[in-house]
């Protein structure tokens, strides 16, 4: 192991995609690790999992473990053990199908009663298909009423060109690190690593966790 290996953080976190189907979480999760966007729509059945490495300040290397989870399951018997454990939950929508948006109050509600009388992950709200502007159904006034209502950060995106993909996961694993990033880090545009897997005490977690919520709740990416 090099001497710049043993200064540099080491740490994991596993973050959840959820939302009704097409809403396009798989585009997302394949935009982020492999920059790649399919043109064919392949429903995901139960879960994907995907991993990707980040580089954040201060040499802390991040794993980003993003689980993509089936649209179908919302009152599938797995549902709960997928959601159970994770740093941080990402619900996403599509901006030209209010259904999509609407039903996020019940994906919600099932994050809220996964954790309930356990302490809440980061929660963020995440627009999908921003390229679809000229047929949106959601306006930015819906999206930011329901990110405020509930304390989350908020997120416009687009799987399809790329645009804040990469910029919103990274935002992701710095609050969940509790580092405040400048506007010229968030957008930098972090090389493809390959990740391996590896284990952090529930304590080191909680102590990333508590440092993250010293930063402020309101935060866009649009």
């Amino acid at each position: 192991m090099s001497e710049s290996d043993e200064e540099s953080e080491q740490l994991q976190y596993k973050v959840i995609l959820l939302g009704d189907g097409s809403v396009g979480k798989t585009s997302i999760a394949m935009r982020f690790t492999e920059d790649y966007f399919g043109k064919s729509y392949k429903q995901t059945v139960g879960l994907d999992f995907f991993v990707r490495k980040v580089t954040l300040p201060s040499e802390i290397d991040v794993t980003i473990q993003v689980w993509d989870i089936g649209g179908q399951t919302l009152g599938g018997k797995m549902i709960n053990k997928y959601v159970y454990g994770a740093q941080a939950i990402v619900l996403i929508y599509d901006i030209s199908n209010y259904q999509s948006f609407e039903n996020l109050q019940d994906w919600y509600a099932l994050v809220k009663k996964t954790f309930n009388g356990r302490l809440m992950p980061y929660v963020a709200l995440m627009a999908n298909k921003a390229d679809l502007s000229h047929i949106r159904a959601v306006t930015p006034e819906m999206h930011n009423e329901f990110a405020d209502a509930n304390e989350m950060c908020s997120y416009f995106v687009s799987a399809k060109t790329g645009d804040n993909v990469t910029t919103t996961f990274y935002r992701v694993a710095a609050d969940l690190a509790g580092i405040d990033l400048s506007n010229q880090e968030i957008e930098v545009v972090r090389k493809i690593v390959r990740a391996e897997i590896v284990n952090n005490p529930t304590s080191h977690v909680a102590r990333r966790k508590a440092e993250a919520k010293k930063t402020s709740s309101k935060c866009i990416i649009m």
